[in-house]
């Protein structure tokens, strides 16, 4: 069997920030966005300093990114229309409205095909929404866990186990891929689990006894009553 981890890192250098979209509605099952949306503050007493222009503002101005705006300054890097009241995201140190970053930076889910505006699941080669990438047994997201793959399917290492796993008759853990284990009483056990139910001492390629499915070394075979 196949196992892995993945990686929850997004693809993008974007800020993280949870907020919700009018235009272009990210996933509904998506927790987490890359999409914000500027405040707008009225005029009053405060005489911000444009991050645009590097000029005062004398009346209402937008807060973005802990940065002042004047309102008409605050565009889209590419199309250059306004985003005061459309979502924006920062992709390598320039805004972009939403539609823009859909188009020409968000990954592509490699379930359902739709552009990936929140957090992004890296694996199997391929990006993934989080609500996308599950277990097919209990279809919860697997996330930055362990998983497996059985025919090609990704399985949570609880199911894995309990579907296709064989447990270890000695400590009842599961044996997984690349442990060394062994065969005896009609079990599997991990090499290091098979050893005298008195002593402890290691029975592996030791002549052994067994009583009630218990294995014992030569010493303690009819020496204790189990």
């Amino acid at each position: 069997p196949s196992t892995g981890r993945i990686s929850n890192s997004s693809t993008s250098s974007g800020t993280l920030a949870s907020a919700n979209s009018a235009v272009g509605q990210p996933q509904p099952s998506d927790q987490n966005t890359l999409v914000q949306r500027a405040e707008h503050i009225p005029a009053g007493k405060r005489t911000p300093m444009c991050a645009h222009c590097n000029q005062v503002i004398r009346g209402p101005f937008l807060v973005a990114l802990g940065k002042s705006w004047h309102p008409e300054e605050f565009n889209c890097a590419h199309c250059k229309n306004t985003m005061a009241y459309i979502g924006f995201v920062e992709e390598k140190g320039a805004l972009y409205c939403e539609l823009c970053y859909e188009k020409f930076f968000a990954p592509e889910c490699g379930r359902c095909q739709r552009k990936i505006l929140g957090e992004v699941i890296n694996a199997l080669k391929q990006t993934w929404h989080v609500s996308c990438f599950v277990c097919v047994a209990c279809g919860k997201p697997i996330r930055n866990n362990v998983f497996h793959l059985e025919d090609g399917e990704p399985y949570c290492e609880t199911d894995y186990y309990a579907l296709y796993g064989t447990i270890c008759h000695g400590c009842e853990f599961p044996i997984e891929a690349g442990d060394m284990f062994l065969e005896a009483l009609g079990f599997t056990w991990h090499d290091t689990c098979f050893v005298c139910s008195v002593c402890c001492e290691s029975l592996e390629g030791q002549t052994f006894f067994s009583k009630k499915d218990k294995p014992l070394c030569k010493k303690h075979a009819h020496s204790v009553n189990i």
